[in-house]
Order: C-alpha cells, then structure tokens, then sequence
C-alpha cells in the first residue's frame, strides 16, 4: 500500500509519527489506538485458535469412540452383517468394518447406581474402526471373552461406581423376563475386566464395552447385531462415500455417517466462531475510531503546517497522503504486535492456562461440565493472514476523512493570525 506514496508524501508523514509533539494528549489518544488495534488482533487470533483446537479435538475424540460410517438396519436387529460388512468392505475408501450391539442400561454397585451405553464388541476387530484400544489405561481389549461376562468401563464411570479392574458390577438391561410374579429387569453380573479413558466426559462417564456374543445374549438377538461400523480413508469425505456405498450395499439398510450424526454441534460451532469473529473485530473497530479521533486533533494542531506546505506547493493529494500515511503506521503498528503477542499466546495457550489454574488454584475448564478437560489450540496462519488484511482495511478507511479534512486546508486562513 505505501508504494502508492511518493518520497516526498512518505518522508513527511513518517517525520510527524516520529516527531515529539506539542500535544501529549494527541500522543495518548494514538498510544490508545496502537493498544486498541493490538489487543483487537491479540483477542481474535487467540480465541479463533482455541475455538479451532476445540472443535478438531472434539472430532478427534468423537470420532475415536464412534464411527465414520455405520449400516444399520430397517426393522431393528441386522441379521445379515456379515453380507453387509463385506459389501462395504469392497469399497476402495472403506478401511475396515467391525459390527456392534448397541443399548441402554444401568450399572449397579452396592448403593451406587450409574447409566450408561452399552456398546457389544468383537475385540479382534473394533480396533480396526476407533481408537479405544490405545485409550486403555487397564487391561485390554483381548480380556473381553465371549460367556465370561466382562466388561470394560469408562474411568469416570469406574469412579462413580467406585470399582476397579477384577470387580463385580450388575448390569440392568432393558429387557424384561416374565416370571410368575410378572416381569422382572433382566439383571446380569459382570466381571470389570479393564477401564479406559479417552479424554471425553461423555464416554469417560457413561460408557461400557462388553463382548458383542454377551450383549446378543443379554438381548435375546441370537446372532444379529445393532450394526457395523466403518472407518474410511477420509472422514470429510464420508457424506459421498456413504451415497456410494448406499447404492452398493443392498438389502434392507440404511446408511448414516458422522456428518449426520453430529452435524448440528459441528454447525453450532462453526457459527459460534463467526460471531466470536464479528464481536471480537468490534474491538478493532473502537480502535480504528480512536485512529480517526487522533488524526482529527492531529490535524488541527498542523494546520499551519499544512498552510506553509500548500504554500509550497504541495498538492491537496499529497497532503491527504501525508496523512494517510500516519494513520497507517498506527495501524500497522497495532496490527504488528496484535500478529505477535496473538501467535506466541496461540502456540503456548495449554501452558500458560496450566500456569494460570497452578498459581490460583482453580481449574477453569470442569471434565464434568465440557466435553473435554484440556484447552487445545490450533494456530491457521490463513486466519491469521485474514484477520492482519481486515485490521489494515479498517486502519485505511479510518485515515480518509481526517487526511480529507486536512487537504482541504486554505493557506489563507490558516495563516491569518500566524
């Protein structure tokens, strides 16, 4: 942008930013400027960082429990999965496929009573579709065997249930047995075989892996099974894999993927960003306002400056550039340390929040009440480079009217009572 101005223009509008002013007050209000452009981008590309590190760990770890892709079927218990596994499985973007029993029940423990989903697994093949297996902090898949009734459950949960690896726990289903004294819950006594902790309260709190055979069992389903999961090369692609795989997969199924599943938290996210967006640039847009202000007063302690340079010879062009130019470098300025201090706190944001909750003692983001307990950060140059753009645009138009103003300075007048 400065290579629009001549020397001439440049020169004299980088003597008046680095000339001691008669004014300290003028000073001030551009100091102000500096801070509020500074503080503006500061707040922006360390907020937008955390909001994309947020929403990238969130799918990580969604995606770590659930699953790319899933068949279920049309009436209930998919009785043909193994068919449907393997038609999926031809599908040159689907990695691997692993089916499951899905249901609702409850844990009890003496007094203790916790729900939670219950998720029936073939532990030689639910490794191939989620992360669960490295998320095991006792145990391991491999413990779950099929009539043993054991279960694996959330670390949280454990806690709840105040229980640990080799403990009893009752599970209580959903279906009911018909007894001569009428329906009863159908209970069931599980051995705590291993506990796992992805990191997400929701699954670390309210989840147990039993052996997929047990769950059949529990529910009555013989071989069926609730569905199978799939895990494909690229999960932002899964919306038109899924469509392929609908008119390849035949039967009576239906096929969802995790853009279905979560997209309204994805799309509540993405529009939290862009009003965080909109209400953080409002700070940069005070500061531009005080760019305006300064180089209001500015130019009415020049003018005698300005006459004696119209005097001269200088053109009103010039002298609209001169004081653009002042303008700019307080933008410019502000837009430097804003980039700065925002970089250097979005690449060490974890640390200095654990420096923070270590020195008042006070944890600032509860597992109990979001989705996760650490804070993630994700530095995009790309928003970096927008928001730095969108700074230097407001700080440009902020300077026209008041270098306007001054270039409509009439020597004359100025000069009357000089």
């Amino acid at each position: 942008m400065l290579a629009m101005f001549r020397p001439l223009e440049l020169f004299i509008g980088l003597r008046y930013t680095r000339a001691k002013r008669r004014n300290h007050f003028i000073s001030f209000i551009s100091f102000v400027s500096v801070l509020g452009v500074a503080v503006g981008i500061w707040a922006l590309i360390t907020v937008l960082s955390v909001m994309n590190g947020f929403e990238n760990e969130l799918r990580d770890r969604i995606l770590g429990m659930a699953s790319h892709s899933t068949i279920r079927s049309l009436d209930g218990g998919l009785k043909d999965w193994r068919t449907a596994a393997k038609a999926a499985i031809n599908h040159p973007e689907v990695i691997a496929a692993a089916p499951f029993v899905h249901f609702e029940g409850m844990f009890m423990r003496d007094r203790q009573v916790a729900p939670a989903q219950i998720r029936g697994i073939l532990p030689s093949e639910e490794p191939k579709v989620s992360d669960v297996a490295d998320k095991m902090i006792d145990g391991s898949l491999t413990d779950l065997k099929p009539g043993e009734y054991g279960v694996i459950l959330g670390a949280s949960l454990a806690r709840t249930l105040g229980v640990n690896k080799g403990d009893k726990v009752t599970l209580l289903t959903p279906r009911v047995s018909v007894t001569p004294a009428g329906l009863m819950p159908r209970l069931k006594r599980f051995t705590v075989v291993g506990l796992f902790r992805v990191g997400m309260y929701e699954y670390d709190n309210g989840m147990g892996l039993i052996h997929s055979k047990d769950a059949a069992t529990l529910l009555r389903m013989g071989d069926d099974m609730t569905g199978v999961r799939l895990k494909l090369t690229d999960m932002f692609d899964a919306p038109r894999i899924t469509r392929e795989l609908t008119g390849e997969v035949s039967g009576a199924y239906y096929i969802t993927d995790w853009t279905r599943q979560h997209a309204n938290f994805f799309k509540a996210i993405k529009m939290e960003k862009k009003v965080m967006f909109v209400i953080l640039f409002l700070i940069v847009g005070v500061a531009a306002i005080n760019i305006v202000s300064t180089l209001v007063m500015l130019v009415t302690d020049k003018q005698s400056d300005i006459a004696i340079l119209r005097t001269l010879g200088i053109t009103p062009k010039s002298v609209m550039l001169i004081f653009m130019i002042q303008g700019l470098v307080i933008g410019v300025f502000g837009i430097m340390i804003g980039v700065i201090t925002g970089v250097l706190t979005a690449l060490n944001v974890e640390s200095i929040v654990s420096w923070i909750e270590t020195t008042v003692g006070h944890k600032f983001i509860d597992p109990s009440v979001y989705y996760i307990s650490d804070l993630p950060s994700n530095l995009v140059w790309g928003d970096v480079a927008l928001i730095s753009v969108m700074a230097f645009i407001i700080s440009l138009l902020a300077t026209i009217y008041p270098a306007w103003r001054a270039s409509r300075t009439k020597p004359a007048e100025a000069l009357r009572y000089e």
